[in-house]
């Protein structure tokens, strides 16, 4: 749960939100001593199991610490339960009874109550039936004994000798006290594991137990278990010190080897004899020394066919035997539940494995329940799991320690049987409380002849009595008033140490804990066992008294380390008063906060990102949103343009400013379209920023062809109020066909943030910038009388009242979704509603009104001839006249681009079939299609056609639209160039005001506007920041990936991610000399966190200029023609597109003869824009992203001036005094540790002098070394680490220039990580120097050395990290704490870092030698082939074993000691094989080839599944095929799908369904599906397959 490190603001929101708290006594303890909660805010106190509020139990702390300190009127009550308030061993008299009892009632302020009346409990607790069992004195084996004991001297002479200095060297650790302070104050426990001597010293004794208690066999299972766990331990390969303990384990388990022999069968008639209560001679009755032979097992007698002559020979002692017998008597009992209490551990893990393999107890299912304080312990979940186990019968059996005899309440239990005798009259009294069933047994086992059991069982019966006597009728003690057996309950005076700001409060008992737990908090890794020591000095007095003072020493990366203690008159008490005294020191040194608890850096408490109850994401997380205004520079504003609105007519001319749209095209494309286009220019209402007439931006209008916009001043223009309406009027028609938005000029809203307009204007060059305006043009659209058609204007479908979108159509069709739905004039719905580009009978839109009447005109069949005419629907217009305007088709509402007119075809023509149909014609001609599809009888059907293109919606011409490949043939890039053409009759097509290369002229301007936009709000940006840089780099760093266009922040991110990290590692290192390397991380991660950085942008009002979406014009704001957006039809956008409409599948055949073929104008090889918001919907991390890649940019374009300047302005406070350096001073180093230290040799690898030895000394110095004065190197490598990220960062940012951002971040990746460091320390062989007192670590290196030596020596070979070995983290920290010292000893100069780290590092990862990680690749390449990936991973032993699936299947598996090296391994060997089955494949094709088979298609049939069945639902006019998903399930990252399908034939009705196997995408699924499908129509239809 981590209660015991719950901070502050946690607990008071547990207060807060609860009325009830559960907790153990030790932490309301500490809550209470750290001031969490004070002792006046609780209510009521519920203590469980009070009796253990005696001496220094945190009950009787927390009574005595607060609960008496505070005064009457606030105190909670206290309720206390238990089972005996005496927990002793027994009570002599009643008069020493009742003195216990009124200690416990005074401490606890409260009366002792008990129930009169017996039998009323009894209802509800029967009492057990307690009976007596004896057993013989176990033979001692004297030879196995002895043996034992001189491996256990020899251990402890191996542990004094040791070079390293044992815990059992100091009074602190060896002093139990503090050992069990320190794990019950604060749940952590000394790292005892790694001591291997004082480990194996308890094992061994843990065995001897068993070889006299339990016998040889079971001494044998012991020592067994500890060695196979031993050796499944994953770090046996590389502890030195587990390895010295398995040696010694198996010289044990040989030692007590041996098997149980075949012997004699228990006989019937042996009937061993029990002592009950209610027998005549009762324990009471017997004297000491006397007992009955009767009831004793002797250990000749065998209880189980297999023990034989097991007790006899010392394999099974007779107190083991006769818990088999007592077990037996219970085979025939129904529902048996059983627990034995034992005391050791050791015995309630083996006695399970014993009692399992005696068959005669095959009816038993047993388990062991032990507790956390121990090295076997269980965890709480075992303990949980087991105890239901229990609950419901899988276990009828439980050999528990006293973890079960408080708080288990199974009232199935009908036996308890007390192996080991209890301890305490409480423990007797609370283990029979555990058997609840009516008619349980309650076994006593003793030992014949011991006096100490006799004795016991004697007093703890009188003591149970005497207590219940003594709670009912209270002796009278008032006569002993002042009596030292009387504990007093005032405070008695001691010595603490209180923090007035808090209330916080540390005394000589807590003190010796909390510094245990302060040393647990510091850095360290598995190697160094951080914890204080404690040396003892005697001092003897004149007058003869001895008192002792304690000398502290903390680890070397504490806040100090060394503490001499005040003279005490005891070893515990100076051991005390120095932690105290150290306690204080720490607080007011910062190391301690004013809770009195360790600081983990500033601000922890608002570290974790924590979801909420809702699961909702929260700021600074990746998966949080937040919708922002879209950014508009205030240079665009101007109220000019709202003239013509109520009141807004005052001035009568308006001085404008304008700027040419400058084009020119790189590249050729075989469009024509593309080069006849009409010249723009902007009128603004203010002068630009001259930067804005620098930039360049490049438009990919076509595959082949990019266009280079600009703007040009043309200069101030004097407009006339009436002028500027006209102007107005055309800008709004004009962008209001161009961005699909029906407005109207007289009543559309006008924004004065945006305000310009565009304006068409003619080729000639004129001084006078207002002649340049095409007024002519301007006045015959604005004044033309098709606008008032609906038709003629963006979206007629909502002037019919419906929105195209929400009924089935394409977002660009305009199909009458109102007179389909029988809405005008009470006509049916058209055949054909539904499908997708069907639209209603034409008659039913002339008769609208929509289309003017015109007569007919006369046509001979023979001798009609083309005069250069043609009848349009709305008028009669010459041929030359056509070309190059706009049409819009009457019976679809779509507009095309005039390209020519056949007079060599007409509507009598045939009509095209569709590319790869092969099924029969469709439609005779083209009359009859429109006759069929659109009812359509036309009436000049002699006329020539119209060769015409569709006009495209607005596109985003700022983002490369095609998808790019490196290799294409001549002939498909011939084909991806084509543009394609309809054939329309001219009297369904209306002539449009607007000309052809005006409106594609037009289409350009929104991006070229958009780009304008986000150029000046980065000026505007730059102004505020004030320094001098290039507006384009400040666009750069506020462009993000999303946005799909050349340029985005993520390489400039990635450099100042860098940089950051390393100015405020830099500053916190110099501003904090006293921190640890774990609080000044975590005061960096505070610093440069997401979040942090995302409320520093928010701060400065950053998020209205970032560019975080893929523009997209139709969602773009142009003034006057507001986007048409609402949330309905954003949500509804995926459900049109997505695979789930099986409609959309049939849009593979398109007709590229049929003018519903041009359905959004995308080009082959477009790749589909997506539908942003308007507003800026953006990412939290993206501000982050953004602050920092300003600091790149700025660090790149001005130095450190720039980016320092920066960093002030956005509020990251990182700038420092030269007095800050004064702790770089040279730091003195002893004579021993000069000679230790071998500087010539390690300065010489490193071709670099030091002047400040101490700083190289420390930055090689591991805090396992015992501490000498000198720190270890956890502060330089803090720093170091920084360093080498921001040098090694720049190095590749500047050498990469051409790099996208993902490959420049896997060389960071790859160059700037600890295993490619460590094999830097290996090379130069810095590890040699390394100064550290591990042997586990020695070993560990000595090993990596080992595989790096064999890595150099294969050709070429550079693993960057990516090796087969794991390296010691170590080796690569000293490389970094080595890259911090020398910053510091050259007064912070990074350019001799670089000049000395840069041969070190060499070679420097390149793209040419970047390695990419078995596991990434396999990731990448599973997710494009759509493969479902999935890792299986388990332990034997020491040995990890990954296995590697794809779609289900095994193509790897590996094992490793490490379970992450395994996990990689397998992934190598599984795109090995993978490769070798694509090489394959690929020679079975080539073979194919030249035997001219067509295998090679057949492969590929699967693919199309779909399209095979779209297009024979086409040739037979059904309707196209059902998908269903049957289920979804499997982890994320192997998910499976399985699909259905079926199809609604026109003769037979639904075909059956037919379910496909699971598969690892929708894609698949669904192709499965198909198959089945596919043969079943076969079947069906045998003879119109073929």
């Amino acid at each position: 749960m981590g209660q015991d490190f719950w901070d502050a603001r946690r607990w008071h929101r547990e207060f807060e939100s609860k009325q009830v708290l559960v907790m153990t006594a030790q932490i309301l303890l500490n809550i209470l001593r750290h001031s969490i909660i004070k002792m006046d805010s609780i209510h009521l106190l519920i203590l469980d199991e009070c009796h253990h509020a005696v001496k220094k139990h945190p009950y009787s702390l927390v009574m005595s610490e607060f609960y008496h300190t505070t005064p009457k009127e606030k105190r909670p009550a206290v309720f206390g339960m238990t089972a005996s308030p005496v927990n002793l061993k027994g009570v002599s008299s009643q008069e020493d009874c009742a003195i216990k009892i009124r200690n416990l009632e005074s401490k606890l302020d409260s009366i002792v109550c008990t129930i009169k009346d017996r039998r009323e409990l009894e209802k509800h607790v029967p009492t057990p039936l307690e009976t007596v069992v004896l057993y013989d004195t176990a033979g001692t084996l004297w030879s196995l004994h002895e043996q034992i004991k001189h491996m256990e001297a020899t251990v402890e002479e191996a542990a004094r000798c040791s070079s390293r200095r044992s815990k059992w060297k100091f009074m602190g650790a060896r002093d139990a006290g503090s050992k069990e302070e320190l794990r019950l104050v604060y749940g952590v426990s000394e790292r005892t594991e790694s001591d291997g001597a004082a480990n194996l010293i308890q094992k061994l004794r843990a065995i001897n137990y068993a070889l006299a208690e339990l016998g040889q066999w079971c001494a044998y299972k012991v020592a067994h278990s500890f060695l196979t766990a031993m050796q499944n331990d994953e770090r046996a390969n590389h502890q030195l010190d587990v390895k010295f303990q398995e040696s010694y384990l198996k010289k044990v388990v040989i030692l007590l080897h041996c098997q149980l022999s075949e012997g004699a069968v228990i006989n019937d008639g042996d009937k061993s004899e029990i002592i009950s209560n209610t027998d005549v001679h009762s324990m009471d009755e017997i004297e000491e020394g006397e007992l009955l032979n009767s009831h004793a097992v002797s250990g000749g007698e065998h209880v189980d066919e297999i023990i034989g002559a097991a007790v006899a020979d010392g394999k099974v002692t007779p107190k083991v035997q006769a818990l088999i017998k007592i077990l037996l008597k219970y085979q025939q009992t129904e529902d048996f539940r059983a627990i034995i209490f034992v005391e050791r551990v050791v015995a309630a893990l083996v006695l399970p494995k014993v009692l399992l393999e005696l068959p005669s107890l095959s009816f038993i299912r047993c388990a062991s329940l032990i507790g956390h304080n121990n090295n076997q312990e269980m965890r709480t979940s075992q303990m949980q799991d087991t105890i239901a186990k229990f609950r419901d019968g899988r276990i009828t059996l439980l050999v528990a320690t006293s973890v079960a005899e408080e708080g288990l309440d199974i009232r199935q239990c009908n036996v308890v049987i007390r192996f080991d005798l209890a301890k305490t009259v409480l423990a007797y009294i609370q283990s029979r409380g555990r058997a609840r069933k009516p008619g349980s047994d309650y076994i006593l086992m003793l030992e014949r002849g011991n006096l100490s059991h006799e004795t016991f069982l004697r007093n703890a019966r009188n003591s149970e009595e005497t207590l219940r006597k003594e709670a009912l009728e209270r002796t009278d003690i008032s006569r002993l008033k002042g009596n030292p057996r009387l504990t007093s309950v005032e405070a008695v005076p001691e010595s603490i140490y209180q923090v007035e700001s808090t209330g916080a409060v540390v005394s000589l008992n807590s003190a010796v804990g909390l510094i245990h737990f302060y040393c647990s908090q510091l850095p360290s890794d598995r190697y160094s066992l951080l914890r204080p020591e404690f040396i003892m000095k005697k001092h003897r007095r004149s007058d003869g008294l001895v008192e002792y003072s304690c000398k502290l020493q903390l680890p070397c990366n504490a806040a100090f380390e060394k503490l001499e203690g005040s003279l005490c008159s005891s070893m515990r008490l100076a051991q005390q008063a120095v932690c105290l005294a150290a306690c204080k020191k720490l607080h007011e040194m910062g190391a301690f906060t004013d809770m009195l608890l360790p600081d983990k850096g500033a601000g922890e408490e608002g570290e974790k990102i924590e979801q909420n109850d809702e699961c909702d994401s929260l700021p600074g997380t990746s998966r949080h949103r937040e919708f922002y205004p879209e950014g508009v520079a205030e240079i665009l504003q101007g109220e000019w343009i709202l003239y013509g609105k109520e009141g807004c007519q005052n001035l009568a001319e308006f001085q404008l400013y304008m700027y040419a749209v400058k084009s020119s095209s790189v590249g050729n494309s075989k469009d024509p379209f593309l080069s006849q286009v009409s010249d723009f220019a902007i009128l603004f209402g203010n002068e630009l920023d001259a930067e804005v007439l620098s930039m360049s931006m490049d438009l990919f209008v076509a595959r082949t062809m990019i266009t280079k916009a600009s703007l040009i001043y043309r200069g101030p223009v004097k407009i006339t109020g009436s002028q500027l309406l006209l102007l107005k009027s055309f800008h709004v028609r004009l962008m209001s066909i161009v961005l699909d938005v029906d407005v109207d000029p007289s009543t559309t809203p006008w924004d004065i943030s945006k305000a310009y307009l565009f304006v068409p204007v003619i080729a000639e060059i004129h001084f006078d910038a207002i002649k340049v305006i095409d007024w002519n043009q301007i006045e015959d659209i604005v004044n033309s009388n098709a606008w008032q058609n609906p038709l003629q204007r963006a979206r007629p479908d909502v002037f019919l009242g419906t929105n195209e979108r929400t009924l089935g159509g394409d977002r660009r069709e305009y199909g009458y979704g109102k007179l389909r739905h029988r809405m005008a004039f009470g006509q049916k719905v058209h055949p054909t509603y539904g499908i997708r580009g069907a639209v209603a009978q034409f008659d039913i839109v002339k008769a609208a009104g929509l289309v003017p009447f015109q007569p007919s005109v006369e046509f001979l069949d023979d001798g009609y001839k083309f005069t250069d005419t043609l009848y349009m629907a709305d008028r009669s217009i010459d041929v030359t006249d056509l070309v190059g305007k706009i049409v819009t088709a009457a019976h679809s509402g779509k507009r095309f681009f005039v390209d020519s007119v056949h007079s060599d075809m007409n509507a009598e023509n045939s009509f095209p079939r569709k590319e790869g149909y092969l099924g029969p014609l469709e439609y005779g001609s083209y009359a009859d299609y429109y006759r069929q599809k659109y009812g359509v009888d036309l009436m000049h059907k002699k006329q020539p056609l119209i060769r015409a293109r569709g006009v495209s919606y607005c596109k985003n011409l700022l983002s490369p639209r095609f998808e790019h490949t490196d290799a294409l043939e001549v002939e498909s890039i011939e084909s991806l160039d084509k543009t394609y053409y309809v054939f329309l009759p001219p009297e369904l097509c209306l002539i449009h005001p607007l000309p052809g290369n005006l409106v594609r002229g037009a289409q350009r301007l929104p991006s070229i506007m958009k780009r304008v936009e986000s150029t000046l709000l980065a000026i505007q940006l730059k102004k505020k920041i004030n320094y001098p840089i290039p507006s384009s780099k400040v666009l750069e760093a506020l462009t993000a990936a999303s946005c799909q266009e050349t340029v985005c922040y993520e390489r400039a991110e990635l450099l100042g991610d860098a940089y950051l990290k390393w100015v405020v590692s830099r500053f916190l290192f110099l501003k904090h000399p006293q921190k640890h390397e774990g609080q000044l991380t975590r005061m960096r991660q505070q610093m440069v966190s997401n979040m942090v950085l995302y409320q520093y942008a928010l701060n400065k009002g950053i998020q209205s200029y970032i560019q975080a979406d893929r523009f997209s014009p139709s969602r773009w704001a142009a003034p006057g023609v507001l986007p048409v957006f609402d949330e309905e039809m954003k949500e509804s956008d995926d459900l049109f597109f997505g695979e789930e409409i099986p409609a959309c599948d049939s849009e593979l055949q398109k007709d590229l003869y049929d003018d519903d073929s041009v359905e959004d104008g995308r080009e082959d090889g477009e790749i589909e824009c997506d539908s942003s918001c308007y507003r800026v919907l953006s990412r939290v991390k993206t501000l982050a992203d953004v602050v920092e890649a300003l600091i790149g940019i700025y660090y790149v374009e001005g130095g450190k001036n720039a980016v320092n300047h920066l960093m002030r302005w956005i509020g990251i406070q990182v700038e420092f005094s030269l007095q800050e350096l004064e702790f770089v001073k040279p730091k003195a180093i002893s004579e021993s540790i000069s000679r230790s230290v071998d500087f010539d040799a390690l300065e010489g690898a490193l071709n670099v002098k030091f002047r400040n030895k101490g700083l190289l000394v420390e930055a090689i110095t591991h805090a396992s070394r015992p501490s000498a004065g000198v720190s270890c190197y956890q502060r330089l490598e803090f720093v170091g680490d920084a360093v080498l990220d921001h040098l090694i960062t720049r190095h590749l940012f500047f050498t990469y220039t051409d790099l996208p951002p993902g490959r420049l971040t896997d060389l960071r990746a790859a160059a700037v990580n600890n295993e490619n460091f460590a094999r830097v320390a290996v090379k130069h062989k810095l590890h040699l120097h390394l100064r550290h007192g591990s042997s586990a670590l020695e070993t560990q290196i000595r090993e990596f050395v080992k595989e790096v030596q064999e890595e150099l020596l294969k050709p070429g070979f550079n693993s960057f990290g990516l090796g087969d070995c794991k390296a010691p983290k170590v080796l690569g920290d000293i490389v970094e704490s080595i890259a911090g010292a020398m910053f510091l000893d050259n007064d912070l100069d990074t350019s001799v870092v670089w000049k000395v780290f840069q041969p070190l590092l060499h070679p420097v990862v390149t793209p040419e030698t970047l390695p990419i990680h078995p596991v990434r690749e396999l990731q990448e390449r599973c997710q494009q082939q759509a493969e479902g990936l999935e890792y299986k991973a388990s332990r034997i032993a020491n040995v990890a074993t990954v296995e590697v699936f794809i779609d289900g299947v095994q193509i790897g598996i590996a094992q490793n000691s490490q379970k992450k090296m395994a996990q990689k391994l397998a992934a190598r060997n599984a795109l090995v094989f993978l490769k070798e089955i694509e090489e394959k494949e690929k020679e079975k094709e080539n073979e194919s080839k030249k035997d001219g088979s067509n295998g090679g298609k057949k492969s590929c049939g699967q693919v199309f599944t779909r399209q095979a069945l779209n297009d024979i639902c086409l040739r037979r006019q059904w309707p196209m095929p059902q998908y269903r998903c049957v289920n979804e399930g499997g982890p994320a990252h192997a998910k499976k799908f399985i699909y259905a399908v079926r199809v609604n034939t026109t003769d037979r009705g639904w075909t059956e369904e037919c379910i496909g196997e699971p598969m690892p995408s929708v894609k698949k699924a669904k192709d499965s599906a198909g198959v089945l499908l596919l043969e079943l129509l076969k079947q069906v239809y045998p003879e119109r397959q073929q």
